[in-house]
Formats: structure tokens, C-alpha cells, sequence
């Protein structure tokens, strides 16, 4: 007889791109299965729903290096599961395929790392962080004297802190891939001590490098500040009171343990909308402000870093116009594999994509952000 149960791949294997496609779509709905999760409660907030709005997406063109696209070639090509699009809080498209429906919870990958820096806006709104530019040690005394002294919040958000680092998920010797490790060896403070560690390699604040570990980093802050685990504190400040649709999960470094701030949250298309829609708010619900009054927009901007441009923000990247176009430009989380929140607050659109590529980083056939600016351009 015919085993029908879904088969869920290993944490090693879909982080490394080694996962046949239906493995890794059921890994992706499922992966409250690979560790222990904590919930982000919905609360008891009414569930708040959106009116649609059909525009004409179906007909749009993706304009690229490499040629025009419309928007079927995108979701097949770069193996979409999911898509919304909503223009001022209406939903334009809502499609869902590879079996994924409204109530499938999706991980995150690393879209978690922009929901992390938010709440760092929502502790310095509340108080429990001084400032950006408070230094690390002042909430985690255990990096006194490592390469994380004189490290700022700042720097810590924008990933400048100047120590090493290496992000290859594909390389078994990185540090990527040495925390996903300790990740499943599940021992608690195992991560922040192995950070602690690491080498400095540039001063703070002059060199910029992508750093899932600076994400854990920035979970042990907002643990230490607020006294709260992070799905506590997302949950009590955001999550509950923006009529989210379900419950979301999030990876723990041990059961019971810490949040793995960089990865691992699962929610459903509709509610990382919803969320999306709050920071395209400025981070006000229903008059009240959860956000310090600029932090979004500094979130989400371009910076320069040692003399140089960085399309870099607090863990949200920048997508500019494409040349020719006249509107403003937006910003997203994005995850390996092609998880992404894309905002534009200037024409209130919000995006977000689902994927399941083949390896993690450079798979996608048609870029994304060429897809981003191509409905902008379409429906603004």
C-alpha cells in the first residue's frame, strides 16, 4: 500500500537547495515539524477583511534584461506558490497554487529578519532601548571585550558591525550553515556565545555584510530589553490588534527557548499582509502609534557605508523605479527561495510572493524586483 503522508524534508537539506520540488513545498507549509515553535497569538481582534479590487494585472509586462515577461511567465518560471497584490488595502490578486490555500502558513525564511528590526522600533517607541546608537553590551554584558564591543543597535540593524561572516548556505563550513547546526542541536545560548566569538574583521559602522547571525543577535536584544520572548512581545504589540486571520509559529534555539530571530516564522498569505500593510501605516494601529514617528522610512532606505551606496536599511532592502518610470521607490523583506513583502507607501501597494526555488539565492528566472516595479508601474 501506498504511503500518502507528505513527506517533510531535513532543516540541512532545504537550506542547502537539496530538496525535490513536492518535498519541498510540503517542508515549507510544515516547518512547525523541523523544531520546536513558539505561537504569535491572533488574539481575539475581529478578523479584519479585505475588499477587493481587480486590476488589470493579467495583462501587464514585466520588462526585463532579457526580454519582456507577463505575469504567468513569473509565477511559473520562479516556481511561485502563492501571490498577493493589494492597492490601497484592496486585494487585486489573490492566487495560490502547488496546493497552498488562504489557511496554509508559509515559512518566512528570512522576511523574519525585517519583522525582528520592527520590533527594536517598537521597543525604542516603548522605551526599553535607549536609542540606535545605545552600544550592545549596555543589554548583553556576555559581548564585553569580543568583536560585538562598540558595536551600536545602529550598527547591528544595518549589519555593519564589522565582524565575520560568511552567508553561504550551500557551504557546509560556513557560518551559515555552523549556526544551523547549533540550531538543531538545540542548546540554549549555544548561538550568542559562538557570535560572541567571531573575529572583528572592519571597524563599526564602515563595512557592511549580510549576517543571518547579527538577526539571533538582534533577538537576544530585544529578549534582554523587554523582558519578553519575541512572540510574546509581537504578538502584544502587533500581531493581536491588526485582525490577523490565525496564529503564526516561530523556530526556538531550544523548546522554550529563544526565538530564532532570523528565520523560521509561518504565516499565512493574508497575515503577512496584514502585517505589511501596518508598516506601510508608519507603524500606527487604529491611531496609535507602535513605531517611532521616521523609523519606517529610515527602515526601509538606501544609506551609504564606508564611502560606498548600500541598497541596505534595517533589514529591509530598498527596490528602486525602474529608469523611466516616475514613481517612488519601495522597499521588501525578502527570504531565500523567494519569500518576500514588497511596500510602496508612496502608491499604497503591497506585494507578497511565495516561492519554492531550487536553491536558495540566484534561482528566480525573472527578477523580482523587475515583477515589483512592473505592477507599480501597472496599477498605480
Amino acid at each position: 500500500m501506498t504511503n500518502l503522508t507528505p513527506k517533510i524534508g531535513s532543516a540541512r537539506d532545504a537550506y542547502s537547495g537539496r530538496l525535490f520540488p513536492t518535498v519541498q513545498i510540503e517542508t515549507f507549509r510544515n516547518i512547525d515539524q523541523l523544531f520546536p515553535v513558539r505561537t504569535v497569538s491572533r488574539g481575539d481582534t475581529p478578523v479584519k477583511t479585505f475588499k477587493d479590487r481587480p486590476l488589470p494585472l493579467d495583462d501587464m509586462t514585466i520588462e526585463t534584461d532579457q526580454g519582456d515577461y507577463d505575469l504567468y511567465d513569473y509565477i511559473a518560471r520562479n516556481r511561485v506558490t502563492a501571490l498577493l497584490v493589494a492597492k490601497d488595502e484592496r486585494i487585486a490578486l489573490e492566487q495560490y497554487e502547488y496546493g497552498n490555500t488562504d489557511a496554509t502558513r508559509w515559512m518566512s525564511m528570512s522576511m523574519a529578519k525585517s519583522i525582528s528590526t520592527t520590533l527594536v522600533g517598537a521597543a525604542i517607541h516603548d522605551g526599553f532601548i535607549g536609542s540606535l546608537d545605545d552600544q550592545l553590551t549596555k543589554y548583553l554584558p556576555i559581548l564585553k571585550g569580543g568583536a560585538y564591543d562598540g558595536v551600536t543597535v545602529r550598527h547591528l540593524l544595518q549589519m555593519t558591525s564589522g565582524v565575520h561572516w560568511d552567508e553561504t548556505h550551500t557551504d557546509p563550513n560556513s557560518e551559515r550553515r555552523h549556526v544551523l547546526e547549533l540550531q538543531l542541536a538545540q542548546k540554549a545560548g549555544s548561538i550568542l556565545q559562538y557570535m560572541a566569538n567571531l573575529p572583528r574583521v572592519a571597524e563599526p559602522g564602515t563595512h557592511w555584510n549580510y549576517s543571518t547571525g547579527e538577526t539571533h543577535v538582534v533577538g537576544e536584544l530585544l529578549y534582554a530589553a523587554t523582558g519578553e520572548y519575541l512572540c510574546d512581545y509581537l504578538s502584544r504589540k502587533i500581531w493581536s490588534r491588526l485582525g490577523m486571520e490565525a496564529d503564526a509559529t516561530w523556530w526556538l534555539e531550544t523548546p522554550d527557548g529563544l526565538e530564532v530571530a532570523g528565520s523560521g516564522l509561518s504565516a499565512t498569505l493574508r497575515d503577512y499582509a496584514r502585517f505589511a500593510h501596518f508598516v506601510m501605516d508608519d507603524g500606527v494601529i487604529d491611531g496609535e502609534r507602535i513605531l517611532p514617528e521616521g523609523w519606517v522610512k529610515e527602515a526601509g532606505s538606501a544609506r551609504e557605508i564606508g564611502g560606498q551606496p548600500l541598497d541596505y536599511g534595517f533589514m529591509w532592502w530598498p527596490v528602486h523605479p525602474s529608469p523611466g518610470t516616475n514613481f517612488e521607490s519601495g522597499f521588501s523583506a525578502r527570504g531565500i527561495f523567494g519569500q518576500y513583502m514588497y511596500i510602496n507607501p508612496a502608491e499604497k501597494i503591497v506585494i507578497v510572493v511565495w516561492s519554492a526555488r531550487a536553491k536558495p539565492l540566484g534561482s528566480e528566472a525573472i527578477l523580482d524586483n523587475d515583477f515589483f516595479n512592473a505592477v507599480v508601474k501597472t496599477i498605480r
